[in-house]
């Protein structure tokens, strides 16, 4: 550090006290700096700037009363950070609800709830930036929108909002749709995007940190408009098609296709299906090679380690980890896991899966076996109270909790919001349960999606599910009447492989063509389908 010395006075007063601390050297240099030794000066300067230096480090090291103040001015802090939502320009009424702000956008247009307009700018870099990684949706779009496919179509939708979510929303309304657009998610919107998406003219309803009021309120609004009625559905977890169903059933009625591409979402729509009461055709299309295979796999196998580093720094070598479920999911997380060194194990409920976790090097247990050793659980499975408030009991001290199964569900989280227990926020999405005895587990989102609630996911592989959304709704819009009844459909195979197809130029990429002997040797179309509905990938 570099210490301020004034220069000496020519004549100080001789009854002058040395400042408190001062060593025996330095009160008699004081008193030889009087004869005007310029060697002197330079040594009485020295020393100084040593004194200073000596007492910033001694500042360095708080009594014990100042360790408290310390500790509370972090606490402090920390909360503050996590009070503010906006990732680039926060703002003194961020404490407003956007529900009761009046905004408009430039074009003067109020039809839209985010929580700054005024970002929109800095989502409109966002939206450039994902679109440079989204080749193929980009492709789709210059490629269909002199056709305008989705002409007349009236698209609401709820998933996340994110910048490459905002892609596919312009690329449908590009192709002729409207769209109306909320959150699937109360922690995973950009609130940027959302901005720029409302300046863009789009009816979007969504911020990050919505209380579940406003969850519910944003799908209302999206729904429910005057003069407007929705006719295709994209839902992402089953929230938006439960409530048309429920509060809207006219409106559901005349819905001509949902499209789902969450695990949890699908499970309602079968149920819907198996009761009688799907009266609409829908698209499974979390079951569609290129969302399962891709976004659930390859995406969970890198967003894993983003979500968890950027919460909690965790060093993974070494480390015990179980990961509840061995689907896509569960396969992605564990591959990345065991690359950094980790110890993983696998909690499964199918023996097919359980085989393959097996083969792949991993112990398959029952959590109760090694919930009180392991350092990191996850849950991958979609289910409910996969973790248990008995299971929470008996974790190690500092234990991570977290999920990247897309139903808040799995980790029951409502058992925990008891008196006994406290709730310590210590960073963003990152709570710190303490028991009375002091022990404390780190949850993650409050049990929600890891990875979208606390850090991001890869573009490229986000453009896969998205252009594969778009295919099933263009698909679902122009089907003849008849080709799809009211059931739940896979997205056809030939549309499985144009999507793959669209990506492959950004890896220079070429595929072999069969000649023509070869495709009647197999049977095959020398254009695909080039597998059957029930080859497994």
């Amino acid at each position: 550090m570099y210490a301020v010395i004034s220069q000496p006075s020519p004549s100080p007063p001789p009854e002058a006290q040395a400042p408190s601390g001062e060593t025996e050297n330095l009160r008699n240099l004081r008193q030889r700096r009087r004869t005007g030794s310029s060697q002197d000066l330079l040594s009485l300067r020295r020393l100084q700037i040593q004194f200073a230096d000596d007492m910033q480090e001694f500042t360095k090291f708080p009594t014990k009363t100042g360790r408290r103040s310390l500790s509370r001015s972090i606490s402090q802090s920390s909360t503050d950070s996590y009070s503010s939502a906006a990732s680039y320009t926060d703002s003194s009424d961020d404490e407003v609800s956007p529900r009761e702000k009046q905004q408009t956008n430039s074009k003067g247009s109020s039809n839209f709830c985010v929580k700054n307009i005024k970002q929109a700018e800095f989502g409109r870099r966002e939206i450039e930036i994902a679109e440079q990684d989204m080749s193929a949706l980009i492709s789709l779009r210059k490629r269909a929108q002199g056709e305008k496919p989705l002409a007349g179509a009236k698209i609401v939708g709820c998933t996340h909002i994110t910048a490459q979510t905002a892609v596919l929303i312009e690329t449908l309304c590009a192709l002729g749709a409207q769209c109306r657009w909320s959150a699937c998610n109360i922690y995973s919107t950009q609130n940027e995007v959302a901005a720029a998406l409302a300046e863009a003219g789009v009816a979007v309803f969504a911020w990050k940190g919505e209380s579940e009021d406003d969850f519910w309120w944003c799908i209302d609004r999206c729904v429910n408009m005057d003069g407007w009625q929705a006719n295709m559905i994209l839902d992402d977890g089953g929230d938006l098609t439960h409530w048309v169903y429920k509060k809207y059933p006219n409106v559901f009625k005349k819905i001509r296709g949902i499209v789902e591409e969450s695990v949890t979402g699908v499970h309602r729509l079968y149920q819907l299906s198996k009761a009688g009461k799907l009266c609409v055709p829908a698209m499974n299309v979390n079951d569609s090679v290129t969302k399962q295979k891709f976004d659930n796999l390859y995406c969970c196998r890198e967003s894993i380690l983003d979500g968890l580093k950027r919460t909690t720094d965790v060093m993974f070598g070494g480390k015990q980890v179980v990961v509840c479920g061995y689907g896509e999911v569960g396969k992605g997380c564990c591959a990345a896991l065991k690359a950094l060194g980790a110890i993983v194990y696998i909690t499964e409920i199918d023996p097919i899966c359980a085989l393959q976790a097996c083969m792949d090097g991993f112990r398959v247990v029952k959590l109760n076996e090694v919930i009180r050793q392991v350092d990191v659980v996850i849950t991958c499975t979609g289910n409910k109270n996969v973790v248990t408030r008995e299971h929470l009991d008996r974790m190690k001290n500092s234990c991570i909790v977290c999920n990247m199964g897309h139903s808040n569900t799995e980790i029951d989280v409502t058992s925990l919001r008891t008196p006994e227990l406290t709730w310590e926020r210590v960073r963003s999405q990152v709570d710190h349960v303490i028991w009375p005895d002091g022990k404390r587990v780190v949850l993650l989102a409050e049990g929600r999606l890891l990875n979208l609630s606390c850090s991001t996911v890869p573009t490229f592989v986000l453009s896969i599910t998205a252009t594969t959304q778009a295919l099933a709704l263009i698909e679902l819009y122009n089907a003849p009447e008849g080709r799809y009844k009211q059931d739940v459909y896979l997205l056809p195979k030939k549309m499985d492989e144009y999507v793959a197809s669209l990506h492959l130029p950004s890896f220079d990429a070429h595929l072999t063509e069969l000649t023509d002997d070869q495709a009647k040797y197999l049977g095959l179309n020398k254009n695909g389908p080039f597998k059957p509905n029930y080859y497994r990938y």
